[in-house]
């Protein structure tokens, strides 16, 4: 009786063994990690999708303006064609290059976008249309919002790099999953530039 008791927790022993084991090793927490990645990836994409469907309606509001400046409005066509073009898959988010030319796209829409806004000003009756006003109302609310969705992409990606380095974790990403780090979104270099300011 001894003997059949010792059998069965012998058979049994090895897969509660494994079952304690792979409950520490954090297999589950770094799949959840790098879904809450991927989710704030696409949270982010949509806000940059809108910006760039705002686009067309803002150029086509401001080319009905007498004299606008042709190479302005061009420049912002380029840029939101080539942002558009540029896209980045959840599988890409640990490519250095593939979201290095993916930020650099951003940011030349970013900018143009800014230069255009600028070249505004010049046009007091553009500014005063309504339909420019509700169009520079919804970029600004977006671009607020690509602000804030790039801020949660960097902080999934913080915990999820973590996950994947701290130990247990680390041994079973190096056997089981093999994950490699996500790359942050980080700042255009343009905006590292420190503004020259004349009085």
């Amino acid at each position: 009786m001894i003997r059949s008791y010792f059998r069965s927790v012998s058979r049994v022993l090895p897969f509660l063994v494994a079952l304690v084991m792979l409950s520490g090793c954090g297999y589950n927490v770094m799949q959840q990690n790098e879904e809450a990645v991927n989710r704030a990836w696409g949270d982010l994409e949509s806000q940059l999708q809108r910006r760039a469907d705002l686009v067309p309606n803002l150029v086509a509001t401001v080319k009905g303006a007498a004299n606008f400046e042709k190479e302005t409005l061009q420049a912002v066509v380029e840029a939101r064609a080539k942002a558009t073009s540029v896209q980045l898959t959840p599988e890409m988010l640990s490519d250095q290059a593939a979201m290095s030319k993916f930020q650099a796209a951003q940011g030349q829409l970013s900018s143009a976008l800014s230069r255009l806004l600028v070249t505004v000003e010049r046009y007091p009756e553009l500014k005063a249309t309504q339909n420019f006003r509700d169009l520079q109302v919804q970029l600004e609310g977006t671009e607020n919002r690509i602000s804030v969705a790039r801020q949660r992409y960097n902080q999934a990606v913080q915990v999820f790099n973590f996950s994947i380095r701290k130990f247990p974790n680390s041994l079973t990403n190096s056997v089981a999953l093999k994950l490699k780090p996500k790359e942050y979104f980080k700042a255009d270099e343009a905006a590292r530039a420190v503004p020259e300011v004349k009085f």
